[in-house]
């Protein structure tokens, strides 16, 4: 008897956009939608745009003291971001 090489789907769904190059561009959508979640509700009341360019995210704000204050906590929210997604999407965060 031979033994199957069984994959669950979310592995065979993965390994197919890797090869068809459209991994990279789930995981930064993923992580560009999961910024009021992570941000939370206030922050994100102040966002007008988010996007990513050169594995760094890009912030746009409305309020000078909050776009201070998240300054101070870049490396945090990276860090949350990518755990979010559960891959290394970002490096950095620019604050607009």
């Amino acid at each position: 008897m031979f033994k199957r090489d069984v994959l669950q789907i979310k592995d065979l769904i993965m390994k197919n956009l890797r090869a068809q190059g459209l991994e990279t561009p789930l995981l930064q959508k993923r992580l560009v939608d999961s910024w009021q979640e992570v941000a939370g509700e206030m922050v994100a009341s102040y966002t007008r745009e988010v996007y990513i360019r050169n594995q760094t995210l890009y912030v746009h704000l409305t309020n000078p003291a909050l776009r201070a204050d998240l300054s101070m906590m870049r490396t945090e929210l990276v860090k949350k971001l990518n755990n979010h997604v559960g891959s290394q999407v970002i490096a950095d965060i620019r604050f607009c």
